[in-house]
């Protein structure tokens, strides 16, 4: 009995040695809580993010262990990335926000457009009006496809009324970068100096590659399943994420 016992100790052990390994080195399971990134993904969506697109820091591991101080096989996130990383703030808290500033980059809302380095960023409007969630509420907004100086287009969505006009010029640190939520108005991001500001390289965590389940947790919860059919987005299963 009591070499059983040993045995599936051992057992267990190696799984969860396995586990963190795979966690910590390849893919990592990530949930969408909230609505800023909107309509891109959405509340209730299970992404997958990968470890090794950017290199490695000490945030790549489970509680982060002061193990690596900087980073390393590092590779240079690319504009538009939809990117996972620590907040400045607590460097705890995982958010994913869209990377629109390098370091050295100069960003500024002038009258509700994005100029980035002094160029507007390509702004195209979509006819399409949807009403985006924000916290418990929905709002119209107006959705646009923006173009990247690097070629990268997704969709971002906008207040109908009482939309964000005008900001400081953002000077983007060196080491560090700028991000945007794609929900614009409801979205905590780089542009709240003293809640998430410029993030540091080392901050970052990973890269979203695809939402592998997604389950709409205002029309149900995942665990009732006899309102699968209402709740459950199956068209967003194994979406390869933009």
């Amino acid at each position: 009995m009591k070499k059983i016992i040993i045995e599936n100790l051992k057992t267990l052990l190696y799984a969860i040695i396995i586990a963190v390994i795979i966690r910590s080195l390849f893919v990592q399971p990530f949930y969408i809580p909230s609505s800023s990134m909107e309509p891109n993904l959405l509340i209730g969506d299970r992404i997958f993010v990968t470890k090794y697109s950017y290199g490695y820091s000490k945030h790549s591991f489970p509680f982060s262990p002061p193990i690596i101080n900087n980073r390393i096989f590092y590779k240079e996130p690319r504009r538009g990335d939809l990117v996972v990383f620590k907040t400045p703030a607590d460097n705890r808290t995982d958010y994913i926000k869209r990377l629109i500033g390098m370091p050295g980059d100069q960003i500024q809302f002038i009258n509700g457009e994005i100029f980035l380095n002094n160029n507007r960023i390509l702004k195209k409007p979509i006819k399409t009006e949807n009403k985006i969630r924000c916290g418990s509420n929905d709002y119209p907004t107006k959705s646009y496809q923006e173009t990247l100086p690097n070629g990268v287009k997704y969709i971002a969505v906008y207040k109908s009324v009482g939309t964000l006009l005008n900001t400081d010029k953002y000077i983007v640190p060196k080491n560090h970068f700028f991000f945007l939520g794609d929900n614009r108005d409801c979205s905590k991001d780089s542009r709240y100096l003293s809640s998430v500001g410029y993030v540091k390289r080392i901050n970052i965590v990973g890269k979203a590659k695809y939402i592998f389940f997604s389950n709409d947790t205002i029309k149900g919860s995942v665990f009732k399943f006899w309102n699968w059919n209402n709740s459950m987005r199956l068209d967003r299963f194994f979406k390869k994420i933009k």
